[in-house]
């Protein structure tokens, strides 16, 4: 067992924190697997009841005040500490125990009740953590509701770009400089994971290196958001999330949930614009989109605010206008604006027959109303029918008027690509941004463009700021004080790591959960498929009594003309209960489950003139059994489409014949293949037919995390149950991360079949340098850079004279474990 192997766990831990914390990517806090203090329920009514008349507002008895976290720990006149290092010594903990009239407090009135103390104890000792936004002062800011356009500034140093102009006005006002710029490499990662979500090729890297084109960035930029189906099958997880989206969990069972990914996988790989996608939301033309606004049906007994008409309240409220009415769908908030009757108003919308409001799950004898929740643009009838009120909700929501609307979604993107909202968190947009112009510009654009989701990306990821090295800082506990001075460094999603170790050992599923069809509707340059043509063949023992013998094994081949060059091609196979299939000698595919459909893409493997395709198909089970194998294959020529399956034309031979790829030169028996009987067909064939047309439109693109349900580790790695909805993802490394990366049995399975293949492949090259082009292959793929001399000296240390699979598995789990890897940075 080599050193790596050893102690590659500790080293994970102790370095990868280490470098963490010393680099500023994460605070000394970060491992942690422990729920956030809910400040508003436990510590906001407390305050407001027992400390808001002397200590809020403009009245600061004592000169202490509840304003703002800050305001509070500075303290009063007596001078004592509330963050004591010790909370029993803590001024505020020693006021609110103490008996004595003149120093209790409260000073009058009854003092608090046993948990209440509990509460404020749990939150001194929890470092006292304050919601951001949350103030107890006279509101300063009240954000706008109408668009605005703000004038630009006046460029500085010639950057005309209109994000440039008011983020160098603001550095320069402020003054702070403009941050340095990263080089080809870093843009060219980090551009890639966040609008595909992949690594770039080593070709792509080299490539764009080398390009001496001065508007390289722009094409690129344009080039990756023309990629329809790899930038829907990243953005997938960002709207997932929001839209409470998912193919397994809570409510599907029971019927009590419906999802919209088939509507949702549409609407982004055709880029239909964001305010289209709100309306058929909020008000479905079809059931494909109702999912959202049917919300989750809990089996049994819910309290009031977990009805389905409250989940819609919540749901729009949250999604699309970043405001929080979970407090007021039990009480009137006690950090912000809404009411009660808010909430309500908006659930009512939804209701199809009367909605009683309920105070604390308690009825209050009121009907709601429906309503919206700003009638300065309009309102709704509630006397209308349900659908005529959803209609009249989805216009005012998408109005372009509702400049709350354009900002929200500009905000999350900002914040998705820069790594900090405009406004932080995003969804407290009752909070001032940090640049009011910024937010305002790329709102009223976003609009202008008619709600083209690409088009604000490209607008955001085209300017310097975007392109600006990543600021190495603390995140802050709020908003205030927050000065802009470059992006923020942001973590892989789950699914972007997952994606990422699949590109580099080739350990992607061959199917996916997720209901939808990897190609645009619109695709004409797709052919029509048809019918199946293939059958599902074997060898003579097909016909025996109970079917083939358990492990036996079967070599079918098939020869055939090309006349001309291949545009392109795509083919299916399965195999009953095994297979491994070649094409001219190489290698295409391989499985051992006959319920999995895998595309191959042979184009660069087909040739004009002769070409022969050999599978070794194997049967398994603990005795006699059926077997079969289906394959069928279209290629697409300047002439038109040929296409080539699985027949009784086929030759079969007993055993396993095949030699590097090729038949044995040895005398064999063939003999026609045979029709087999089994169910195959009937199990198989809608996927068949789906995956040979979507082969043709993607190619053998490999499947997306995206796209299937989420496992243990990418559970750990923050994705969600999406129960609720989920704006941000955490940004913080989990001691139960930590250790599924270092141990995990996922991803230590991942790495060992990719380097098994890494290997196999090595050896094939006969060259002496073998072993370093595979790590510099390595390093360029997952990090658009060679390795650092310091690293090539650590690795030649392990690997000695010849690379194996064992050393090359444990490169590869060093390289991944890497911030530099887990980052965009």
């Amino acid at each position: 067992m080599n050193v790596f192997y050893k102690y590659r766990s500790a080293w994970l831990l102790n370095c990868l924190c280490g470098f963490l914390f010393q680099t500023g990517l994460l605070s000394p806090v970060t491992v942690s697997a422990e729920e956030p203090f809910d400040f508003a329920h436990r510590i906001v009514p407390i305050i407001r009841k027992h400390c808001a008349e002397c200590h809020t507002g403009e009245q600061k008895k004592g000169s202490f005040s509840f304003n703002t976290r800050e305001t509070m720990v500075v303290g009063g006149e007596s001078g004592g500490e509330i963050l004591a290092a010790d909370s029993s010594h803590s001024e505020l903990w020693l006021r609110v125990t103490s008996s004595e009239k003149d120093y209790r407090m409260p000073p009058d009135g009854s003092s608090l009740s046993a948990e209440e103390l509990t509460s404020i104890k749990e939150w001194l000792v929890a470092g006292a953590p304050w919601e951001a936004g949350v103030s107890f002062g006279i509101p300063e800011y009240a954000p706008p509701l109408k668009p605005r356009l703000p004038q630009l500034p006046a460029a500085h140093e010639n950057r005309q770009h209109p994000i440039d102009r008011i983020i160098d006005q603001h550095l320069l006002k402020n003054n702070q400089q403009l941050p340095a710029v990263v080089d080809d490499a870093v843009f060219i990662r980090r551009v890639y994971l966040d609008l595909v979500g992949l690594l770039p090729t080593t070709e792509e890297v080299e490539h764009y290196i080398a390009s001496q084109d001065t508007n390289k960035r722009e094409l690129l930029i344009r080039e990756l958001l023309s990629r329809d189906i790899d930038y829907t099958e990243n953005w997938l997880t960002f709207w997932n999330d929001l839209l409470r989206n998912d193919y397994s969990g809570t409510g599907f069972i029971t019927g009590g949930r419906e999802q919209i990914s088939g509507w949702l996988y549409q609407a982004l790989v055709t880029n239909k614009p964001y305010d289209v996608m709100v309306r058929e939301l909020i008000a479905p033309p079809t059931g494909d989109s109702a999912g959202f606004g049917k919300g989750i049906r809990w089996r049994g007994t819910v309290s009031a605010g977990q009805t389905i008409e409250i989940q819609f309240a919540q749901n729009v409220g949250q999604a699309f206008l970043g405001i929080n009415l979970k407090c007021a769908s039990c009480h009137d908030s006690f950090i912000d604006r809404w009411k009660l009757k808010d909430a309500y108003g908006l659930a009512a919308v939804y209701a199809n027959s009367p909605l009683q409001m309920h105070r604390c799950d308690k009825p209050i004898g009121q009907e709601a109303k429906a309503a919206w929740l700003f009638p300065e643009l309009g309102d709704i009838n509630p006397e209308s029918p349900q659908p005529e009120r959803l209609q009249q909700l989805a216009k005012l929501l998408t109005s372009p008027e509702n400049g709350r609307f354009s900002r929200t979604l500009a905000n999350r993107m900002w914040h998705r690509l820069m790594g900090y909202g405009i406004v932080h968190p995003t969804d407290a947009m009752e909070t001032k941004p940090w640049n009011e112009d910024l937010l305002d510009y790329l709102a009223y654009e976003f609009a202008a463009q008619q709600y083209d989701l690409k088009e604000l990306l490209y607008l955001i990821t085209t300017s310097e700021a975007y392109r600006s090295a990543v600021e190495r800082v603390q995140e802050k506990e709020s908003n205030d004080g927050y000065q802009y001075a470059g992006p923020r460094a942001k973590r892989l999603t789950a699914e972007q790591f997952v994606d990422a170790v699949w590109q580099l050992t080739g350990a992607a599923p061959k199917t996916f959960d997720a209901p939808v069809v990897r190609i645009k509707p619109d695709d004409k340059s797709v052919p029509a498929i048809g019918d199946l043509q293939g059958k599902w063949i074997w060898s003579e023992t097909a016909n025996q009594t109970g079917g083939p013998a358990a492990g036996e094994l079967v070599t079918f081949r098939k020869s055939f003309q090309l006349t001309e060059k291949v545009r392109r091609a795509a083919g299916v196979i399965t195999c009953d209960n095994g297979y491994t299939l070649w094409l001219n000698g190489q290698k295409l595919a391989e499985d051992g489950n006959w319920e999995n459909v895998e595309i191959f893409e042979p184009a660069s493997h087909l040739q004009v003139g002769k070409n022969e395709i050999v599978v070794v198909g194997s049967n398994a089970g603990s005795g006699p059994n059926p077997a079969a194998l289906f394959l069928e294959l279209l290629i697409e020529t300047e002439s038109g489409t040929e296409r080539l399956a699985t027949s009784t034309d086929w030759e079969v031979t007993a055993g396993n014949v095949v030699e590097n790829g090729k038949v044995k030169q040895a005398d064999l028996k063939w003999s026609r293949a045979v029709e087999a009987a089994g169910p195959w067909g009937g199990r198989l064939g809608g996927e068949l037919t789906q995956s040979l047309a979507r082969g043709l439109a993607v190619g053998s693109k490999m499947v997306r995390a995206s796209l299937v349900k989420a496992d243990f580790l990418m559970r750990s790695l923050g994705r969600p149950n999406r129960d609720q909805i989920v704006t941000v993802r955490p940004t913080e490394l989990t001691q139960l991360e930590a250790m599924d990366l270092s141990n995990g049995e996922t991803l230590a399975n991942w790495l060992r079949q990719g380097a098994t293949r890494i290997h196999t492949e090595a050896l094939a090259d006969n060259s002496d340098k073998q072993s370093v082009r595979v790590i510099e292959d390595l390093y360029m793929r997952a990090l658009c850079r060679a390795p650092s001399p310091a690293e090539r000296e650590a690795i030649q240390e392990l690997v000695g004279e010849e690379l194996e699979a064992q050393e090359l598995e444990d490169i590869l789990w060093a390289i991944i474990m890497l911030p530099e890897f887990q980052y965009i940075r």
